[in-house]
């Protein structure tokens, strides 16, 4: 009997853990489901809130921002915006003093390169936008057609004046001034309408903006070009940037031709060299280089337009 009775008492007790155990499996089971659902409605509702707020952030009226790196070429625009700014305000500030004027034309020269920035940041982080475009035209209005235009004007026009009777004269260096930026809006409009992919119509104005910037800081203090000269070169680039002349597009052909490697080196090659000759030579001569540069780009839209004419005489 003892025997019988501590038999039933360990199957009741084996039955009673088993019981146990399974309703701990049971109760295992509830909470690893109940865990997996509440990490899955966690992360649903996060990733939600995320998409939200990243939509929300990137759709800002400003527009500014297309996708998470698309502020970084606009950056660099709005820097090209900032430095044509300054230098007006520089130009300005005290008329015909070569110090500020210097300073002027450098701001310009330092806009050059964030103009050419931009366009390389939306190609390499695919950034590319129609606002963005439109952006980098009013920038370059602003540096390329209205700062040149404010620098020339303190630096050899602000003294031109048309007498019209004994005591009015007509500020013929401010209507002569206001040639070039007229200019070069209709050659961004222009642009923005229908271009070459291989060639400019009309010479850019980066390179006429540059042009007119490099004067003061090459030949301000040499004066080694009368100003009536620096004058009529300051028409001419205002000319040539609505003509019909074909000007080659340097950084294409030399995107097709190396990479970008190679050509970030020849690029801090040559920034190099200019800055070894300014410190060598002195500023001046370094500017006066670069202008001579400059001068040699504007020619060969010369040389390309007779040989083309030559071409069809012969035809």
């Amino acid at each position: 009997m003892e025997a019988d009775s501590l038999g039933l008492f360990l199957a009741s007790a084996s039955s009673r853990v088993r019981s146990v155990t399974q309703i701990n499996c049971n109760i295992a089971a509830i909470l690893r489901v109940t865990t997996e659902s509440a990490e899955s409605t966690i992360s649903w509702y996060f990733k939600n809130w995320f998409t939200a707020v990243e939509s929300s952030y990137f759709s800002l009226p400003m527009g500014f921002l297309t996708n998470r790196l698309g502020w970084v070429p606009n950056l660099f625009t709005m820097g090209n915006l900032w430095l044509g700014f300054f230098s007006i305000l520089i130009s300005l500030q005290n008329v015909g003093n070569p110090d500020l004027l210097r300073i002027a034309g450098g701001l310009i020269i330092l806009a050059v390169l964030c103009d050419g920035l931009d366009g390389f940041a939306a190609r390499l982080l695919n950034a590319q936008s129609d606002v963005g475009a439109q952006l980098d035209s009013l920038a370059d209005l602003t540096t390329f057609g209205i700062a040149p235009a404010a620098l020339m004007y303190s630096l050899s026009m602000n003294d031109l004046m048309l007498p019209l009777t004994d005591r009015i004269s007509l500020p013929a260096g401010m209507i002569l001034a206001a040639i070039y930026p007229a200019c070069a809006a209709f050659r961004l409009a222009r642009f923005n309408v229908a271009h070459d992919d291989d060639h400019f119509v009309g010479l850019p104005s980066p390179v006429a903006g540059l042009i007119v910037a490099l004067m003061p800081l090459a030949f301000q203090e040499t004066l080694l070009i009368p100003a009536p000269i620096l004058i009529g070169i300051y028409v001419a680039c205002g000319y040539l940037m609505v003509s019909t002349l074909k000007y080659s597009k340097v950084q294409v052909t030399m995107i097709r031709r190396f990479s970008p490697v190679r050509l970030g080196l020849v690029a801090v090659f040559l920034i190099g060299v200019l800055i070894f000759l300014g410190f060598r030579y002195g500023g001046d001569f370094s500017a006066a280089g670069l202008f001579a540069i400059m001068v040699i780009y504007i020619v060969s839209g010369l040389v390309t337009f007779i040989l083309h004419l030559i071409q069809e005489f012969r035809v």
